[in-house]
């Protein structure tokens, strides 16, 4: 879309109709040191050639994904993702399509984003599921609204194990609503089930509880534990949250069997790269009975006058289809894109090859820890079940560690833990996928045993 510029006589007109002498006297509500005064630094106009000469120097400082091997974890995990993929979702019908605002000429986008959610559905064990959402804090966020609706509680109990961005997230959004956040006790790195019920018996009726499952350190929650006591609460139910990562559900039991009334997370590990952190994308799924509390929209199947299948818009909870007072979030559209590529990795994978990923990803875990604890000074700090993910401590500063490996080895070893907690220096946290063969951990292992000297 082009742009022209106006000439210096309309911006005084302008100026004018609205009252102001000068375009800085609209800035008068920006803080002084807020504002920018001068022209910004920067270097001087390039031609097309040096431009992409400065363009290829740069990129060339990058770490080829292919060439270095990543044990990289926190949220975002270096999955392998089928070649077919990007060759489905690169076709201009997919990628250039914005969002299905008219149904009957988005078929194709409607019919993808509704096996998107059965899928959701059938790992998830509930009844029902959105388009996506924008990543899995956010889900999570508009899950504790959502209860907030269904029950009418004033407390949202939060898990220690939450991953702290998606608790950030949380708190964040939960700022505005009359709420009272807690931060349940931990009990080696987990909940702590008997604290939990304590915690359900005092003061205002909780709203929900949020769990993470695996939790940030890769552990395993007592979801039996926390299903049964959210169930028989004092004052009424409480609304058991669990943000899943939708690929250990390939091997783990549905949250749905566990008393969970809403499942979220973030379908980044189902054929989205890690790049740089983001996009991802987000997944909603609940149980029918909270179906016009959902944020975001929902696509169904339909028959037309003539009797043919064919997909539509069902539910969209924004305030362009609806009063904005009944709105039940300001959540007005989904990630279509990203979602596609979810619906292509489980359809490629089906459930045998779900659940082989899964596998293969827990047991390249297990080897690497065993592999790593043999190493003098270097332990593990929590004990319990995990999935693909472990924090280690070890003999000397973490981020000092990492560098080394990234720089002396092509490694990336993991995620230091103080950049969540300043006060953690020494941990780091290690995600091992199915990516990772058994010469990958045997290299990190060697390594690490050089760098701290055993």
């Amino acid at each position: 879309m082009g742009c022209i510029g106006h000439t210096p006589e309309e911006e005084t007109r302008m100026l004018q109709v609205v009252g102001v002498s000068s375009f800085d006297d609209l800035l008068e509500q920006i803080p002084a040191p807020l504002r920018l005064k001068g022209l910004l630094d920067l270097d001087p106009a390039q031609s097309e050639t040096e431009l992409r000469r400065s363009l290829l120097a740069l990129a060339k400082r990058n770490y080829d994904p292919e060439t270095v091997i990543s044990f990289l974890g926190a949220g975002i995990y270096d999955h392998t993702i089928p070649a077919a993929i990007d060759h489905l979702t690169l076709r201009s019908e997919f990628y250039t399509a914005y969002t299905p605002y008219q149904a009957e000429v988005s078929q194709g986008t409607l019919a993808a984003i509704f096996e998107f959610q059965s899928m959701i559905c059938e790992l998830t064990g509930m009844d029902v599921a959105n388009a996506s959402m924008y990543d899995g804090p956010s889900a999570a966020a508009e899950a504790c609204l959502l209860a907030r609706s269904a029950t009418r509680g004033q407390r949202i109990l939060l898990a220690p194990g939450l991953n702290p961005r998606l608790s950030d997230v949380v708190r964040t959004y939960l700022s505005g609503p009359a709420l009272s956040i807690e931060t349940l006790s931990e009990k080696q790195g987990c909940l702590d089930p008997a604290q939990l019920e304590q915690q359900l018996t005092k003061g205002a009726p909780a709203a929900a509880i949020l769990v993470q499952q695996p939790n940030f350190y890769g552990l395993l929650e007592p979801l039996d534990e926390v299903g049964e006591i959210a169930g028989r609460a004092a004052n009424a139910p409480v609304h058991l949250i669990v943000s899943a990562d939708p690929l250990c559900l390939g091997v783990l039991e549905a949250p749905g069997k566990w008393g969970a009334e809403t499942v979220v997370g973030d379908i980044q590990p189902l054929g989205i790269p890690p790049q740089f952190g983001g996009p991802t994308a987000g997944f909603f799924a609940t149980r029918r009975v909270h179906t016009r509390r959902m944020p975001g929209r929902l696509v169904a199947e339909t028959k037309d006058g003539d009797g043919r299948c064919g997909f539509t818009l069902t539910l969209q909870t924004r305030e362009q289809h609806i009063r904005r007072e009944k709105a039940t979030s300001n959540i007005c559209t989904n990630s279509a894109l990203l979602a596609l590529r979810a619906t292509i990795f489980m359809a490629l994978l089906g459930p045998r090859g779900l659940t082989e990923a899964a596998e293969q990803s827990f047991k390249r875990a297990q080897y690497a820890l065993s592999q790593l604890e043999s190493i003098q000074g270097v332990e593990r700090v929590y004990p319990g079940p995990f999935f693909r993910e472990f924090l280690l401590r070890v003999p000397q500063d973490a981020e000092d560690l990492i560098a080394r490996l990234c720089s002396h080895h092509r490694i990336l070893g993991g995620v230091p833990l103080s950049r969540f907690n300043p006060e953690r220096k020494r941990e780091i946290l290690v995600a091992v996928t199915e990516k990772r063969t058994k010469a990958d951990i045997d290299s990190l292992v060697e390594a690490v045993r050089k760098e701290v000297g055993a």
